[in-house]
């Protein structure tokens, strides 16, 4: 009896300390996915970048301001009779803002901020596949902490029968301990479980954002996997799709007009420079154009460095196509194994296994077998069972890796 209540003590400590049947809000994914997108600090700081990045196309739009020059002070005639008294002069100087010159660089701007917003998109694709993936994480463990708990109360029921024909005398003192064994494994396993779910938890309140309340519960099951247009139709849609690729091909566009402005910045510039002067004698008033003749920096170091970014930004994307389409292809692998592992497990070894485990227990409660081949058989269920499990994350998981290269919310075709 005694051994008993520590027994229960231990299960009911664990479950306070797995805290895995919150009793807080339950969320489905597309809630978290939302949640997260309006909440998240993270999300809130890359809109900020697009929004600073547009404010560029701004300043380089803006015109270059007017220089004013006004000086005063005396004059003093050395000549006899001479006249003496303030002398004043101002000068307006106005650089001409070349259209040339003034295109290339909005446009360059201009392209920063497609890039911008393709790498928030990306930043968001990336954010979502986090939340999806830790989702289907939480949903594991808490199938897993189940799992251990009924092999927990399984090995409980057993050992209570063992104890009770060890008492008269129907079995021998071994089985009993040996079923000790087993039932400090189950609780063994029953804890780690417990903790490996509340630490899932935690991951996804993290990726999720302040706004996820601590005692949140989820909607969902494992089973619930989006099915998956053709590899051929996603192959062909990523191209326009991918944030990352609209990302790199953004820079290339910025890079070839920097690569421009910096070679038009060869050419000269322009201002209109007008003062006047006045002085006891004399007021004088001038007008012209001020030229700044390109004759000994002919800005060969920018141009040769945009020139290298250009290069470097064409191989990044080309790098970027080829290993999209082969993460996609994998990701299609992984997936497609996935699906036949879950199909072999669920529709034959699972159900053997547990079809074997009954036979055993009922063959063991009526004496034909052992109690060693009862374990046996609860080991081979449990493995099974677990190996389910896996395969079933396995499987979500290359979903959300496709739908991470897709940048598409929840499985949404294109």
């Amino acid at each position: 009896m005694a051994q008993r209540n520590k027994i229960l003590a231990f299960l009911i400590s664990l479950c306070v300390a797995a805290g895995v049947e919150a009793a807080g809000q339950a969320y489905a994914l597309p809630e978290l996915e939302k949640l997260a997108l309006e909440s998240s600090r993270s999300v809130m700081a890359a809109r900020e970048q697009v929004e600073a990045a547009r404010y560029g196309v701004r300043s380089a739009s803006a015109f270059p301001n007017p220089e004013i020059e006004y000086l005063a002070g005396t004059t003093r005639s050395r000549a006899a009779g001479g006249n003496s008294g303030d002398a004043r002069s101002a000068t307006l100087t106005q650089a001409i803002d070349l259209p040339w010159v003034r295109g290339a660089r909005i446009g360059a701007a201009e392209a920063g901020v497609q890039s911008s917003e393709a790498g928030l998109r990306a930043f968001e694709a990336n954010l979502l596949a986090s939340i999806r993936l830790r989702y289907f994480e939480v949903l594991r463990r808490d199938a897993e902490l189940r799992n251990a708990r009924e092999d927990l109360a399984l090995m409980e029921s057993v050992r209570s029968r063992i104890a009770l024909r060890v008492e008269v005398g129907e079995a021998p003192r071994f089985e009993l301990i040996k079923a000790d064994a087993e039932m400090m494994n189950a609780q063994k396993s029953a804890q780690a479980a417990g903790f490996r779910a509340e630490q899932a938890r935690s991951h996804l309140r993290q990726s999720v954002g302040a706004g996820l309340p601590a005692d949140y519960s989820l909607r969902g099951s494992l089973r619930e996997v989006p099915e998956l247009l053709p590899i051929e139709t996603v192959r062909q849609a990523l191209p326009e799709g991918s944030p990352t690729l609209a990302q790199a091909r953004a820079e290339v566009t910025r890079a070839e007009q920097q690569l421009e402005l910096e070679r038009r910045k060869r050419w000269p510039s322009l201002a209109v420079k007008g003062g006047y002067d006045d002085d006891p004698d004399m007021r004088t008033s001038r007008l012209g154009v001020v030229m700044t003749v390109p004759l000994w920096d002919r800005r060969s170091g920018p141009v040769g460095e945009a020139s290298a970014q250009l290069a470097r930004s064409r191989h990044e994307l080309a790098a970027q196509e080829f290993s999209l389409d082969q993460q996609l292809a994998v990701a299609y692998q992984q997936y497609e194994i996935g699906q036949a592992q879950v199909t072999a497990l669920e529709s034959g070894i699972v159900r053997q296994a547990e079809n074997a485990l009954s036979i055993a227990q009922a063959a063991y409660r009526f004496g034909e077998r052992g109690f060693l081949e009862v374990l046996d058989a609860q080991r081979v269920f449990r493995a099974a069972r677990a190996e389910l499990i896996a395969a079933r994350f396995e499987l979500a998981a290359a979903w959300v890796e496709i739908e991470r290269l897709r940048a598409t919310p929840g499985g949404k075709n294109p």
